[in-house]
């Protein structure tokens, strides 16, 4: 990626991809919740993150310690006033390798099983919150959300392709300028093989 983007030109993410170690120090469902608090609404203290998660800020105070020492969280100082430490994710997003769902140690692959079904929670989490507050959005707002599904035919090739493609063009929508009536829009994306009844 070159230092300067050209103007107009999305910056890419910055994007922890996860090997065995760090993996295992992720893969617990509150350090997964608390990473992804302060990915969506900016840094905060242990006690901040505790009340917004309704867990005690011993908790928080641990699992934020264990995060750092894994290179997910940072300080930020920049925040702090009086004795309370505030904290920030190093990363704007995690990407998981698949082969560590194989990998010969079976700590490594029960983190990866941890770490994917805590995934799927936290989506289905944020739809049904999305249901439940749709509501008190607007009617365009609510004619610019979306649960679609479909069904295709592809190879595991094309399916790969189709994924790349899908995340390029997501990604195309970052850095835009500041426009009014923006939010921050959370977008799910899964495609998985099933197996059709003979």
């Amino acid at each position: 990626m070159p230092e300067n983007p050209e103007p107009n030109q999305p910056t890419e993410p910055k994007v922890r991809t996860l090997d065995a170690r760090s993996l295992r120090g992720l893969a617990h469902p509150l350090r997964m919740r608390m990473l992804a608090a302060l990915r969506h609404d900016g840094p905060a203290t242990a006690s901040q993150l505790a009340e917004r998660l309704g867990e005690s800020s011993g908790a928080t105070s641990y699992h934020l310690r264990q995060l750092a020492a894994h290179g997910f969280v940072e300080d930020a100082p920049e925040h702090g006033k009086g004795r309370e430490r505030w904290w920030r994710a190093a990363h704007d997003g995690t990407q998981f390798d698949e082969t560590l769902m194989y990998d010969g140690d079976p700590e490594t692959r029960g983190a990866a099983d941890t770490f994917m079904h805590e995934i799927a929670t936290i989506h289905a989490q944020e739809v049904s919150t999305w249901l439940g507050d749709a509501h008190s959005w607007s009617k365009d707002w609510r004619r610019a959300s979306e649960m679609s599904d479909f069904t295709l035919r592809l190879t595991h090739e094309q399916a790969h392709e189709l994924i790349h493609k899908m995340h390029d063009l997501i990604n195309s929508y970052r850095d835009l300028p500041p426009a009014e009536g923006m939010e921050t829009v959370r977008v799910h994306s899964h495609a998985f093989p099933r197996r059709t009844a003979k």
